[in-house]
């Protein structure tokens, strides 16, 4: 399986996160905003929103003495050895939950994983209820929010080897059943714009997903609403791709 090569904001943004906490964690006793701009050759104006980002998600702690930076609580327990899957996972659980609150919908983290489509981790509620998988999503790639996302990282070669096992189906009167026009518009897809599934999936339910790109894995961050919510669609999904870069710090670390 070949990757596009054009890497997403929240890979960039990741990338730059990774830099912050490398320059961090060389020094024990704080280190100043002056000096990780220094280290990193980061701009001011992209640092401070980035630290803010990481004390948010208890990345990075500030000292009261100084106002100097130093390692989190949450950097420490996702590199505590044999613990760290489970508090990875919980880590991206309860940042699923405030996205959910924040969203006003269910969300999902999903991954590509031996060529199959797969919901690692949702969010869902009494008032943000989940889609109904009435079909599995490992055999609707080409017609959800989710598929789509992953398919548009995936190469040409990649995608057809995956729709040679999972056929093009037509689920509702909006389902894109040519291969050729799946192509096009996923080659047309903005890396920075959330992906959108508009009744195409499930008649009742649109979505959007945008990608967790996190070293050499596939993945994304969607949600779900009920087509009744469809006018908060966009703002939602505006809401999901600002949130994509601290999930896939997460999935990085």
């Amino acid at each position: 399986m070949a990757l596009r090569p054009e890497p997403t904001v929240s890979f960039q943004s990741v990338q730059y996160a990774l830099r912050v906490l490398e320059a961090v964690s060389r020094h024990s006793g704080g280190v100043s905003d002056d000096q990780i701009a220094r280290e990193t050759g980061l701009p001011t104006v992209h640092l401070g929103p980035m630290l803010d980002m990481l004390r948010r998600e208890g990345y990075l702690e500030r000292l009261a003495e100084g106002g100097a930076y130093a390692i989190g609580d949450s950097l420490v327990l996702l590199g505590s050895g044999p613990a760290q899957e489970r508090a990875v996972e919980e880590k991206v659980q309860h940042s699923l939950a405030e996205l959910r609150d924040t969203v006003g919908a269910a969300v999902y983290v999903s991954r590509y994983i031996d060529g199959e489509v797969r919901v690692t981790q949702y969010a869902d509620g009494p008032l943000t209820p989940k889609v109904n998988e009435y079909v599995d999503f490992r055999f609707a790639a080409h017609a959800s929010a989710i598929g789509k996302c992953l398919l548009t990282q995936l190469d040409p070669n990649g995608r057809r080897e995956h729709l040679s096992r999972h056929k093009i189906t037509r689920f509702t009167s909006r389902t894109i059943t040519s291969e050729q026009l799946l192509f096009s518009k996923l080659d047309s897809q903005p890396p920075t714009v959330p992906m959108l599934d508009l009744q195409e999936y499930a008649v009742g339910t649109v979505c959007a997903a945008v990608p967790l790109t996190a070293g050499s894995a596939v993945g994304c961050l969607a949600l779900s609403m009920p087509v009744e919510h469809a006018h908060r669609l966009r703002a939602a999904a505006d809401a999901l791709n600002r949130n994509a870069a601290p999930m896939v710090l997460s999935l990085a670390l």
